[in-house]
């Protein structure tokens, strides 16, 4: 499991005396206590694989959020701690598809379910969240969406 391999990765960072990796793996592990407790009060049950990927995903967006802000303001050594962080996150998350099978996996959501007009987005993207979530960008994959039903 995705956050039992968290958990040992983070004890051989540990003992490595690696304080960046230390750190950002704890910064992990935190995110995912605090959905857990956000959880506790929630009556639906989710997946824990797909919770921890909801964390690391949301994680990873806000680092490459921050990058660019870093980056526009001329902050690069605080754009390069957060890339160092993404790095570490990046490591958990599952291979992300690429642009071509985005496009296939969008094709072939629009012709299952008979997707023909911008109306049609939400059904869209709401089944391609649902088959492909973890291995999507998907601000990336809803311009990609917008611009095939166009």
């Amino acid at each position: 499991m995705l956050r039992d391999t968290i958990k040992a990765e983070t004890i051989a960072a540990m003992k490595a005396g690696d304080k960046e990796r230390t750190a950002t793996l704890r910064l992990i592990g935190a995110k995912i206590k605090d959905r857990d407790i956000e959880l506790r009060t929630s009556s639906k049950e989710i997946d824990d694989e797909a919770l921890v990927t909801e964390v690391l995903q949301k994680m990873a967006k806000q680092r490459k959020e921050s990058i660019t802000m870093y980056v526009d303001g001329g902050r690069d050594e605080l754009a390069a701690k957060e890339q160092s962080e993404l790095v570490v996150i990046e490591e958990f998350l599952p291979q992300q598809m690429s642009e071509e099978e985005t496009k296939a996996a969008i094709e072939a959501i629009k012709s299952d379910i008979g997707a023909t007009s911008i109306k049609d987005m939400g059904k869209v993207m709401g089944e391609l969240k649902a088959r492909h979530g973890a291995e999507l960008d998907m601000t990336k994959a809803s311009a990609m969406v917008k611009e095939s039903l166009t």
